[in-house]
């Protein structure tokens, strides 16, 4: 599924943010690489990306407000290495972004979870910063 700039837009970032957030995302949805993508920065396998999405489903595990997956509950050996796997390439995704982008990491990832969260499933569920497992 591709996403326009304006519905991945976020009103609350500063626009180096916003821009680190538009990358990370286009990368992480495999909406291809516009331009201000060089390269493709991540890339996660599509039996990874299965495996998330249906831990995602469960409940098994979230999105968290640091850009990362983490495990709610109940997560096997299997989702955990999917985990790993998708996390490992948002980790260099997020570094390639913030070097574009003149942001930290940390911070890409953080613009990168809010819009996230926002795409988050019924059922879903989202990690604050303060540590609170929320379900969607």
């Amino acid at each position: 599924m591709k996403l326009s700039k304006d519905q991945l837009s976020n009103r609350r970032l500063p626009h180096k943010l916003g821009a680190a957030a538009l990358a990370v995302l286009c990368v992480l949805a495999g909406a291809g690489a516009p331009a201000l993508l060089a390269r493709p920065a991540v890339a996660q396998s599509a039996g990874a990306k299965a495996e998330v999405d249906r831990a995602k489903s469960q409940g098994m595990i979230g999105e968290q407000a640091d850009g990362f997956l983490g495990v709610v509950s109940g997560a096997d050996p299997a989702v955990r290495a999917a985990m790993a796997e998708i996390n490992a390439g948002r980790a260099q995704a997020y570094r390639d972004a913030a070097a574009r982008s003149g942001a930290t990491p940390d911070a890409a990832g953080q613009a990168t979870a809010r819009q996230l969260e926002d795409r988050l499933g019924p059922g879903e569920y989202f990690r604050s910063a303060s540590g609170q497992w929320v379900r969607h």
